[in-house]
């Protein structure tokens, strides 16, 4: 049958319905396609969301927001105001629309009506940054302290990405002890930025005795400080002169440490990240150092010298005697390693050489008298040049400064 007579059989209302099937197929893909365009163009270009999809409540909202998103003006605030309420009535759920009316609340003055929209928009959702940033700059208006940690740690947990912008806030009003006290109880509940904050707080410009304060009350609620964090907080502590807070802060972490004694004589901590109060092996230079085992084990190539090992100490005045012990160290005089004290700042207090392992089996010692203008001294093991062809090598497996009584 051909195409012609096949069509000819088709009667009147056959065609009507046809016609009528494909009219509604045409309706259906232009509102298909122009709703997808609508959903994709949302963020970038609200305005022409609404006008491909007037009837989709969250256009609608984003729309509405999009008019008070920057200084807005009075008739401004009543156009977004009609549209976010048009969006709730096509969308209940429309989140955009309630931060809306909430800021629009807002600057007309009414707190209380605002707080109520902002308070509805983040019962439906907790994805919407704007609600959570006005929620906290709410709290901390009103001096809520626990209100205001409770949606910091919300805003963090769900928006991780702000934390270049809450971060430094937070660690700026830990000062405060009623807000280190809040802070500390919800770091306690182990959030997932937590680590993250400690060590922010650790490397931040931060007063350090506000860090070591804050890292203290950690200690004590038994939230675990990185040990890199504990490290920084010291060493910020030392460089700003602060000895004393460096002492109690480090001692605090460290049971059993004394300030008149160097730490770790026999070499054991196995500290991942050392703090400046800790052994710190050197290797600048071509050397080659180490601590492992219970041992210090360094390589010097020939001709090469320079630092080897340090640690920094805050002794009160007095004279203190350096014990330690050497294994395989074996040079012509004068080319032995030496240890020396110096004072913050560069002023040597003194030196000790360190005689062959063959020499009182090993055994080496000597004094230094720290004065009173001294408050922190740099315990520093040193490296001579030598010509031998074998350069120098040896190991340490203790070293301590004592107090003579």
């Amino acid at each position: 049958m051909s195409m012609r007579r096949y069509l000819a059989r088709r009667s009147p209302a056959e065609w009507a319905v046809r016609v009528a099937l494909a009219a509604v197929a045409a309706v259906l893909g232009y509102y298909g396609i122009t709703f997808s365009a609508a959903q994709a163009a949302r963020k970038t270009d609200p305005v022409l969301a609404y006008r491909l999809a007037p009837y989709d409540g969250r256009n609608t909202a984003a729309y509405a927001a999009s008019i008070v998103r920057n200084n807005p003006t009075l008739e401004d605030g009543r156009r977004a105001g009609d549209l976010a309420r048009r969006a709730l009535r096509q969308d209940p759920t429309a989140v955009a629309a309630l931060s809306t009316l909430g800021l629009i609340a807002d600057l007309r003055g009414d707190r209380a009506d605002a707080r109520r929209m902002f308070a509805s928009a983040q019962a439906l959702s907790r994805r919407s940054p704007s609600t959570q940033l006005w929620l906290i700059e709410d709290a901390v208006t009103r001096g809520s302290v626990r209100e205001a940690l409770r949606q910091y740690d919300i805003t963090l947990r769900v928006f991780p990405s702000l934390e270049g912008m809450l971060y430094p806030v937070l660690a700026s009003a830990s000062d405060d002890p009623e807000i280190r006290h809040e802070l500390v109880r919800t770091l306690a509940g182990k959030p997932m930025w937590g680590v993250n904050f400690i060590t922010f707080m650790a490397g931040s410009d931060s007063d350090p005795q506000v860090t070591a304060a804050l890292f203290v009350d950690l200690h004590r609620a038994g939230v675990a400080v990185p040990q890199a964090a504990v490290a920084g907080a010291v060493n910020a502590l030392i460089a700003a002169g602060h000895f004393d807070a460096a002492w109690s802060y480090y001692a605090a972490t460290h049971p059993g440490a004394d300030r008149r004694r160097s730490r770790d004589p026999r070499f054991l901590a196995q500290a991942e990240a050392p703090s400046q109060l800790d052994w710190i092996a050197l290797n600048d230079g071509g050397l080659t150092t180490s601590i492992q085992g219970g041992l210090f084990d360094f390589s010097v190539p020939a001709s090469v010298g320079g630092p080897l090992l340090q640690q920094i100490q805050l002794l009160p005045p007095g004279t203190y005697r350096l014990i330690g012990h050497s294994i395989g160290l074996d040079l012509p005089a004068g080319a032995s390693p030496y240890w020396m004290l110096s004072c913050r700042g560069g002023r040597e207090i003194g030196r000790i050489e360190m005689p062959n392992s063959s020499v009182a089996k090993g055994t080496f010692t000597g004094t230094f008298s720290v004065p009173a203008d001294c408050p922190s001294q740099l315990l520093l093991l040193n490296a001579r040049p030598t010509d031998a062809i074998s350069g120098i090598f040896g190991q340490i497996d203790r070293a301590e400064l004592v107090p003579v009584s």
